[in-house]
């Protein structure tokens, strides 16, 4: 009797908590529920109230108070977990009950009638419950009780849906192994297809909120492979509903991702090759049983079928971790027509490549394709060469830059900028050419060049100029950095390809040069597209007289210079090597020196002040006047008097040597050794003494050398004494040398100082001169005044004038001398 007891004890609960239960009883209630499950397995008898009791749970709970929610939170959290725990108890009643709960945290109803003294929680309460209890975490470990049943395998995967729209039961799941066991689902037995639809759901949830790398390494099992493979394949042949063709479409980015893990065996389970064999069986005609029969449409699943399977292959085209399975990718992206089939787009647009693709979706096609074989091409350069695809780009660029009427859609990512025109097209091909030209393969520039490639380049350089002065965005410059990258590529180590450029191409480089130096900082990429005009002059030009020529006489080092001047550092590297391989033609001097910037500064002044900048950066110690400090090491940075000497084998530069290519301080020394140290125009005092410090930069950085082989000896080993005195006497060189160069910049100092200082008292001598002659030129018009105005002045001029006559005439007189009277008879004037 103590059974039917406690059933009729088990009914009186639920009705007294027919409207929910309170918090504070939530404890006790799962007690029940505990010892409920126990005597199940002795008699059924207690399934119904169980199920009942279970299903108060799905009702909001009831609180007294508001802090009620905080206050009970742990005890509800483990409750609701408990809920997870009896999916244990075999019986499909109870199970499905539990699910049924838990959907209905996603679903509130509120009772009919509330507790007196209580109101209903937050309607997300329960959910967050659910997430602090980790009962997502225990429901997909509960899946190993229902594999068997299918009914109650689909409740669970439909709560499993629910709870995976939250991250962080997309965590706990997949600290479960969640995607690898449902993964395993997609191809199980259901005639509903509902196994499938959950499963890949649920997939997505867990994609989109969790670590992509953790959730591709629970799928990267040969099983799992397998299981998407076979889904996939029956998908592709056997899906004809809207539903089918997006759900294979969501299978392929998957397996996409998977294809970019080295450890998937992708290869292994021959899901690549079905792969490569879908993207290019439209194009190339290659008999392949695996694709045997296949038919797609033209509808938009489809389309999209077709975009993710390029980008599949770009995703293959790139260089994994595992070397030897990348070589197997590559053979069969060869074996299965993949490059013919990229190629199959580089023709001109002027309609449709399948009737049934529209306009829109035939341009986008083409221009993703053109964009996976700028990925495509290096690896298989030897494919790219076989089907001509030089001939091929260049031929389509020349479409590109044509006047043949197209209107680009410009709708897809890869059409940006190319709506009613061909800038989109021209961008991708451009791209393919400088992935292959990067490689800078011998045969497949030589092709290249042989066909006109340097003029038709020059060509469309000359098309984006002009198209950018109408309007200047990021396609046209990343147009013309790509162009001006693929001259130089081309042209470098090649006197006659330089010859080739000369003739149009100085002139095409010289407005690039002359750019607006506010642009640089635009964001468009005018900084990019200066650094390659920038390496375009020194791969095009420098080295063939006849460009070299053509440049000097544009004007073209003066602009250079104006460039320097702007004392960017990321500019001033380049352009002083620039310069100092010009320097090399004996012309280029001349120009040097009669350029002059602001305030009429002088190249070499620049240089010096460039000079100078450098050291302030590297910490060198210089005092006031800009003379030595340290004389022991003159130049060395504050970086590298840090460092210690450590032994290094005898073919590993020191740092001494390493540190020359770091900073500008050698091409400066090599500019101004060009220029002669000698009658340079336009310095200061300062300027002198950072000179004599340039002038001898080379004896200190032999010094240095010298130093650190002495300190890499005695780290070893103790030399002889008479290596040991030469060594020395060696160290005491730089520092000798330090000194007197000290005491020459004292000297030069005090030189210009005093010079400085005579050339002030000449300037006042003068000041004073001009003062005096102002006071006579004074004193005589006062005179002039005083002879006009007064009489008795006028008579005593004329006095001391006959006196000053009579005192100029000779004392001894001649016989028959004749005298001569010196005034003027009949003189009415006062003068």
């Amino acid at each position: 009797d103590l059974e039917i007891e406690q059933l009729k004890t088990l009914k009186k609960v639920v009705k007294h908590f027919e409207n929910g239960l309170p918090l504070k009883d939530l404890a006790q209630i799962m007690e029940i529920l505990s010892l409920c499950a126990e005597k199940m397995n002795e008699q059924e008898v207690f399934t119904e109230p169980l199920c009942e009791l279970i299903k108060l749970c799905g009702l909001p709970f009831q609180k007294k108070k508001s802090s009620d929610e905080v206050s009970y939170s742990v005890a509800v959290s483990k409750s609701i977990a408990q809920l997870g725990y009896l999916m244990r108890v075999p019986s499909s009643q109870v199970r499905i009950q539990i699910c049924k709960c838990i959907i209905s945290f996603y679903n509130v109803e509120l009772p009919r009638k509330l507790l007196a003294g209580y109101q209903p929680t937050s309607a997300n309460y329960k959910i967050q419950m659910a997430e602090i209890g980790g009962l997502a975490e225990i429901l997909v470990l509960s899946l190993a009780f229902v594999e068997n049943q299918l009914t109650e395998k689909l409740w669970v995967l439909k709560v499993l849906q629910h709870l995976s729209s939250s991250g962080v039961n997309c965590r706990l799941m997949m600290k479960a192994q969640a995607a690898s066991r449902l993964c395993l689902y997609l191809n199980g037995a259901d005639p509903s297809g509902q196994l499938v639809f959950y499963s890949s759901e649920i997939l997505w949830n867990l994609l989109e909120n969790t670590s992509k790398e953790e959730f591709v390494n629970q799928l990267s099992s040969l099983e799992c492979v397998h299981a998407l493979k076979e889904m996939f394949v029956d998908l592709l042949m056997h899906g004809f509903r809207n539903y089918d063709r997006q759900l294979r479409n969501d299978l392929l980015v998957i397996a996409t991702l998977l294809a970019e893990n080295p450890a998937a065996p992708m290869i292994e389970s021959g899901f690549t090759k079905l792969l490569i064999a879908l993207a290019t069986f439209m194009e190339v005609k290659i008999p392949n049983s695996l694709v045997k029969g296949l038919k797609l449409t033209y509808c938009y699943e489809d389309f999209e079928l077709k975009k993710l399977l390029f980008n599949l292959i770009g995703v293959l085209s790139k260089d994994p971790r595992a070397l030897s399975l990348f070589v197997l990718t590559l053979q069969l992206l060869s074996e299965n027509g993949v490059m013919p089939a990229l190629l199959h787009y580089v023709k001109p647009n002027q309609k449709p490549g399948f009737h049934d693709w529209s306009a829109a979706q035939y341009e986008e096609l083409q221009l993703h394709a053109i964009a996976v074989l700028a990925s495509v091409a290096p690896p298989l350069v030897d494919k790219y060469m076989s089907c001509q695809a030089n001939t091929l780009l260049l031929v389509f660029l020349e479409w590109c830059i044509c006047q043949a009427p197209f209107f680009g859609q410009g709708n897809s990512f890869h059409g940006t900028g190319g709506r009613g025109n061909k800038l989109a097209q021209m961008r991708y091909s451009l791209r393919v050419l400088r992935s292959v030209v990067s490689l800078y393969d011998d045969a497949v520039n030589l092709n290249l060049c042989d066909q006109g490639a340097i003029s038709q380049l020059l060509d469309i350089l000359k098309y984006a100029a002009n198209k950018s002065k109408e309007k200047e965005d990021a396609i046209l410059l990343e147009i013309e950095a790509d162009t001006l990258f693929l001259l130089s590529a081309l042209c470098e180590n090649d006197v006659h390809r330089k010859e080739l450029f000369s003739y149009e191409g100085v002139d095409v480089l010289i407005p690039f040069i002359q750019m607006d130096p506010k642009k640089l900082d635009s964001g468009l990429g005018h900084n990019r597209l200066l650094f390659t005009a920038l390496d375009c002059l020194w791969s095009c030009v420098i080295g063939c007289y006849v460009a070299e020529d053509r440049f000097l006489e544009k004007q073209g080092i003066l602009l250079l210079l104006d460039l320097l001047a702007l004392k960017q550092k990321k500019l001033c590297n380049i352009i002083l090597g620039i310069l100092a391989e010009f320097c090399e033609n004996p012309k280029t001097i001349l120009y040097i020196n009669t350029w002059q910037g602001a305030q009429d500064q002088t190249a070499s002044n620049l240089l010096i002040q460039l000079w100078r900048q450098e050291e302030c950066e590297l910490g060198v110690k210089r005092d006031q006047y800009g003379r030595i400090v340290d004389v022991k090491r003159p130049i060395a940075s504050q970086f590298q008097k840090q460092q210690e000497i450590i032994p290094a084998p005898a073919n590993y530069p020191s740092f001494a040597i390493l540190e020359i290519s770091e900073n500008i301080r050698a091409k400066l020394y090599s500019l101004l050794c060009k220029l002669g140290f000698e009658n340079l125009s336009g310095l200061s005092a300062k300027d002198f003494v950072t000179l004599a410090i340039i002038q001898r930069y080379i004896d200190f950085k032999v010094g240095e050398v010298w130093s650190e082989l002495c300190a890499e000896l005695k780290e070893e080993f103790r030399p002889v004494v008479l290596d040991e005195e030469a060594l020395k006497v060696i160290s005491e060189v730089p520092e000798n040398t330090g000194r007197t160069l000290a005491a020459l910049q004292t000297e030069v100092l005090e030189s210009l100082h005093h010079q400085e200082v005579q050339e002030e008292k000449k300037a006042y001598t003068k000041i004073q001169a001009i003062h005096k002659q102002r006071e006579l030129v004074n004193k005589s018009w006062e005179n002039f005044l005083a002879r006009t105005s007064n009489y008795e002045a006028l008579k005593k001029a004329k006095r001391l004038q006959e006196k000053l006559i009579e005192a100029s005439r000779c004392k001894s007189k001649t016989q028959n001398e004749a005298v001569h009277s010196t005034d003027i008879k009949g003189l009415g004037t006062t003068v």
